[in-house]
């Protein structure tokens, strides 16, 4: 799994690698799902989502925001994410799909909102590591 959940006080973290930056985001993506969730069924659609940002942290925070206002809207559970990170000039760009898996088909526990707090993203020699604070 290239995700773990970690215990954090009075909120949950997930640290997650991937031997590219859009499978690293990919990686938190599914584990905001596994904080939300036990227990994912395989229904729902796909539906994608394209989100730009002046840093790659700040594409992380807005991508991840993004996912929890679709689970909003849709309601859905955004799971099986997949994404794919470009930098261009000045921006970053992450265009991503995730399986919608109806909210009434799971036992969910509500996320809150993406942090900053501790946020990290960068490059590793194995390839690329995250860690976000989710507030629950």
């Amino acid at each position: 799994m290239p995700f773990e959940l970690r215990t954090h006080t009075a909120d949950i973290a997930v640290e997650a690698t991937g031997p590219t930056l859009g499978a690293t985001f990919a990686a938190v993506a599914d584990g905001l799902a596994a904080a939300m969730c036990d227990a994912i069924p395989d229904d729902g659609d796909r539906f994608e989502v394209t989100v730009s940002a002046e840093s790659r942290e700040a594409l992380l925070f807005d991508y991840l925001d993004r996912l929890i206002y679709e689970r909003d809207v849709r309601n859905v559970l955004p799971t099986d994410n997949e994404a794919s990170v470009e930098a261009g000039d000045g921006d970053w760009r992450v265009d991503a799909s995730a399986r919608g898996v109806p909210l009434s088909a799971v036992s969910a526990r509500e996320i809150k909102a993406v942090t900053y707090s501790e946020m990290a993203v960068g490059e590793t020699d194995q390839g690329w590591h995250a860690y976000v604070v989710f507030d629950v």
